[in-house]
């Protein structure tokens, strides 16, 4: 498998035919959402994919992408490099009864009206779905030691004495 430009737009049922492998690289500049999200992408996008068709007669894409970001610790506010490193297999459908049908390792992959989808956008989805919920350094590395954070301390209120908003109906109901 020789190194070789993505496409943009790919017809997943023609390729799982041929049965091809793409072996490339996403350039940084195309994706412009995971630019967004980090700090800095400091590589192109590695990517490998396969489409081949499964033993259950579906089309299906395998694939994987590796690149690394800088991101921003929450705890102690610096930056950090983070290495995503995802796997994906994706198969297209037409129609809802195929995606109730459609076993569960495969995600779905939403094809526009000329039964193509974004390559490009794709991968980037994977890229942006691999980075952390809340982007911290490992405790070892971080600036802000365990024994500097502080949580806080839940007081406990004393139990003030309100009148009963209800007291007044219960007047009213002892009247009759």
């Amino acid at each position: 498998m020789q190194k070789v430009k993505l496409p943009v737009e790919v017809d997943p049922f023609k390729a799982a035919k041929r049965k091809l492998d793409y072996q490339g690289s996403l350039e940084v500049r195309q994706a412009p959402r995971l630019i967004d999200a980090t700090l800095k992408v400091n590589s192109d996008v590695d990517v490998w994919l396969r489409f081949e068709i499964d033993p259950q007669g579906l089309v299906v894409l395998q694939g994987k992408a590796v690149t690394e970001v800088e991101l921003e610790c929450q705890r102690c506010g610096k930056p950090y490099s983070y290495a995503i490193d995802t796997e994906f297999t994706y198969s297209p459908v037409c129609s809802e009864k195929q995606m109730e049908l459609l076993p569960e390792e495969y995600e779905v992959l939403e094809l526009d009206e000329n039964d193509m989808f974004s390559l490009h956008r794709l991968i980037e989805d994977e890229l942006l779905l691999s980075l952390p919920l809340i982007a911290m350094h490992e405790l070892s590395e971080c600036e802000v030691k365990v024994e500097q954070q502080s949580f806080g301390v839940i007081e406990e209120k004393a139990e003030e004495s309100r009148p009963n908003p209800f007291a007044v109906l219960e007047s009213l109901k002892k009247k009759d």
